[in-house]
């Protein structure tokens, strides 16, 4: 069963700072990374700035689509305004199927704001002394957490994997 979660940073750089961690903890063993992407918004900036790992997981698990959805959901579907009201309240209700519901959305927005980043991990072992040992002397980052099911983890995967 894979494992989202997000990890919020009180600075920019703070989210690539743990991916490229996390990346030396990979080769190591200690943890498996089956996709991820970073938020970053720096200071002085309207809007946040998006990344995808794919150096670090190849094509990644979902791919783009699953990641830009999100993002898009998340960070800029509320600049939209009314418009895409509809739009936005489907595509929130299509993500709850993966375990990723309104509060989470919500959480999320209200807490990745201007001079802050978050790492958006997908995760399956992982060896939790291990790497909270490597982490100890790092920027500590806030957990929100989703947990997906494995039957979320195979709709996520059959709607937004890569073919």
């Amino acid at each position: 069963m894979a494992t989202l979660t997000v990890w919020k940073y009180n600075s920019a750089d703070g989210a690539q700072n743990a991916l490229n961690k996390l990346k030396e903890l990979q080769k190591q063993l200690l943890i498996e990374i089956e996709d991820a992407a970073i938020v970053y918004w720096p200071q002085g900036r309207k809007k946040p700035k998006t990344t995808q790992a794919v150096d670090l997981v190849g094509a990644g698990a979902f791919g783009g689509a699953f990641w830009g959805l999100l993002f898009g959901l998340i960070f800029f579907v509320p600049l939209f305004g009314m418009a895409v009201g509809a739009l936005a309240g489907a595509l929130s209700g299509h993500f709850t199927d993966y375990g990723i519901d309104d509060d989470f959305i919500k959480d999320v927005r209200n807490q990745v704001t201007e001079g802050t980043s978050a790492l958006f991990l997908l995760t399956g072992k992982v060896t939790m002394d291990k790497v909270e040992e490597a982490f100890k002397d790092e920027e500590k980052g806030q957990l929100i957490k989703s947990n997906l099911t494995s039957e979320q983890e195979a709709k996520l995967r059959e709607d937004f994997g890569d073919e």
